[in-house]
Parts: C-alpha cells; structure tokens; sequence
C-alpha cells in the first residue's frame, strides 16, 4: 500500500534538485527512494509503537484519545510542516463500565456456566442483578423476520458465522456485519429485551470482537454483546439441548452526553496551485478493547508520514497536501462530517482524498471510485498525473 500511495502522491509533485523530467521514470525512482527510506529508518514504526504503548486506545472522548489528539499535533509541529491545526468535533462519550458479564441459568446440565462477551459500542446498562431471558437463535435478519412472534420478552441470538471460503477476508466481514450494527436493533422492535452477536473474526477463539451498532432514534435501545466463537458455539449447541435454558446478562454501559474532541489536521502547502488540495488520512480514534494498532493507528502513521518524508527529502509540492487524522469513526463519522462541512463552507477544492483503513498487512493495492480511463479523461484529474 505504501508504495502505491506515494507513488501516486508524487506524480503531484516536484522533486527539488530536478524541475522539469516529468517522465513515469523519475518519479518512480523518486518513489523508490522514499520507500527504501521508509523501510530502512522505520520511524513510522517507531510511532506507532509509542502510540500504542504509551496511549493505547483511543476511544471518542476519552482521555486517552485527547492524550493521542495533542501527541500527533506535536508530531507534526516537529516535521516542520506549513500549518497544522486542531479541528473542534462534539463526539460521543460511551464508556464500558465496570463489569460485562453472562452466564446460563435455569438448565440441568449448565446452570452457571460463564459466557465469554463484552458490550457492543453504544449498548445500554442492565440493572446490577442483570436481565435474565431465554435465548432465540437465528442465523439471518430475515430469519429474525420470520420468526417475529418468538422474540418478544427473549435474546436474540444472532448466529451466523463468518464464510471462511471468502478470498477477500473484507468481503465476508460485509456479509456478516449486518447482524452487529443492525441485528440489535431489529430485535429490539419485535420486542426482544437484549441481543447476543456472534463475533466477526476469521480466527476461532473465545476472545469477543466488540464494534458498533446502529439504532434509529424511533427505536429504544437494548442491551446487546459480542460473544466469543467458541462460546457462542457452545451456547448453540446447549439450545438445542435445552431451548428453555435462560442466560442472565449484566452490563455497566454508560451513554454520556456529547464532548469536544478534534480532527487533527496538517499539510504542506503547495507552490504552484496552494488551492488545490490532496488529502491523506485515516480515523484517529480506536476500540477500547485492544491498542488500535491495526485500526486504525498503522494506517494513519503511515499517511502522516507521507508529509514527514516529503520534508526530508524536500519535495516540494505542486499541489497542497494535507493530512487529516478523522476522530470518531468507529462509534459514529462526526469528525468526518465536521471536515466536510467546515471545507464546503471555504469552498476548498480537492482533487483527490487518499484513505487508509485495512491495517499494516501486505500490501496488494488499493482502491479507487474512477476507473484511469475516467481520470485521464478528465482534464482535472488527469493534471496530477503529468
């Protein structure tokens, strides 16, 4: 992905020492000079190890996260860059409390036994004693459908496991989301008093992967968890046993009221055509359940670097970039909207906007909404690419 990124990056610059070879063999040699810097010096590793040791998660409206706002502002400043600047974003503050627990109740065989889960982003509290109920398992929204009639006063127990035959591992991610972000709140209009969610993951363990999920503001909502695979196995298999079994579910969630938070922003401006803008960028916040290495924190060290490097190697852009690190992704795209709007009301212009958001694994390209014949069709795309 790296290599990519700048590959493309530099077709809208120039390189300071030589100002008129164009040629796709300049900048590929370019290219290579900055990737071989990159991976040699490895700052960006160096980065994103202190991000992830020293803040960890970065959920919006944490402490942490503000910690992380002003950690990549400093980082910046000391690039040298033209301007950076903190963007002010109101953002969700949810926390997971103190205790996220579940175990089976009412069962011959497996009273007491403990269910692996934790809170799913945004979900409510239950009372200290928990909320007990029994248990409809369904493996499809249409399912859940179907079978309107049983589910009121239940769980719903959104099963449905992952496809590992998917080639492209974000592909069976998207298949088996619906029943995360939507599953909640489906259940919850037909009545249903909390949901449990299979976790979405390719590797079979018992370690919940918690994310978030939507409910429309006619629906109230409901209490509902991520459970690990094997547990969540192991409950399908103990329903079929006894489908009178109940499952007693405790959750601290807190809701709190909106907080300022920010987009942290940055960029080198250009010299020929400063009012034209190519962004790079990623989502700054995180997960509370892990250090956000992959999601998003590689990701955006990465383009942060893209500006690190392009002053060290003085290149000097044609074109204005900038870097924009996006705070409330994973619970909500507030620093997103907030981006959009303040740059519509300046009536900025941008060419293109580079975003990453798949982790530091091996790269096998990227991604684009035009196809090259459209961009080279277009007089002001196709401008970057000369």
């Amino acid at each position: 992905m790296k290599k990519y990124l700048l590959i493309f990056l530099t077709s809208s610059f120039l390189f300071s020492q030589s100002f008129v070879n164009n040629s796709e063999e300049h900048y590929t040699k370019i290219a290579d000079q900055l990737i071989k810097s990159s991976l040699s010096e490895m700052r960006g590793y160096d980065w994103l190890r202190d991000l992830c040791e020293n803040i960890g998660p970065r959920l919006s409206g944490s402490e942490e996260s503000m910690r992380a706002i002003y950690w990549a502002k400093e980082k910046f400043e000391a690039m040298g860059v033209d301007s950076v600047w903190l963007q002010p974003v109101m953002v969700p503050k949810w926390e997971r409390g103190d205790f996220e627990e579940a175990e089976i109740m009412n069962s011959k065989k497996y009273t007491g036994r403990k269910l692996n889960v934790a809170a799913l982003g945004g979900s409510i509290s239950t009372s200290k004693d928990g909320l007990s109920a029994n248990v409809v398992e369904v493996f499809s929204l249409d399912e859940l459908k179907d079978r309107a009639d049983e589910i009121n006063g239940n769980f719903v127990f959104f099963n449905r496991p992952y496809n590992q035959t998917n080639v492209s591992t974000f592909r069976g991610y998207g298949e088996m989301g619906d029943q995360r972000t939507r599953g909640p709140a489906e259940a919850a209009k037909y009545g249903a008093v909390g949901a449990i969610v299979r976790s979405i993951t390719t590797k079979y363990d018992n370690t919940p992967h918690v994310g978030t999920m939507f409910f429309p503001d006619s629906i109230d909502k409901i209490p509902a968890v991520a459970i690990g695979l094997v547990d969540a196995d192991f409950l399908s298999s103990a329903l079929k046993e006894e489908p009178e079994l109940k499952v007693n579910l405790k959750l601290d969630a807190k809701n709190n009221e909106e907080v300022l938070s920010y987009n942290v922003i940055a960029q080198i401006n250009g010299t020929l055509y400063p009012d034209e803008l190519i962004v790079v960028g990623g989502h700054w916040d995180s997960w509370d359940k892990g250090c956000g290495a992959h999601d998003d924190g590689g990701p955006c060290i990465q383009t942060m670097e893209v500006l690190d490097i392009f002053k060290r190697f003085n290149i000097q852009p044609k074109r204005t970039i900038r870097c924009v690190l996006f705070i409330n992704e994973e619970n909500g795209i507030k620093g997103a909207l907030a981006y959009a709007d303040s740059s519509s009301n300046a009536g900025e212009k941008h060419l293109s906007a580079i975003e990453s958001d798949r982790g530091v694994f091996t790269p096998r390209g990227f991604t684009t909404d035009a196809d090259s014949l459209t961009i080279s069709k277009t007089p002001k795309l196709a401008a970057n690419f000369k």
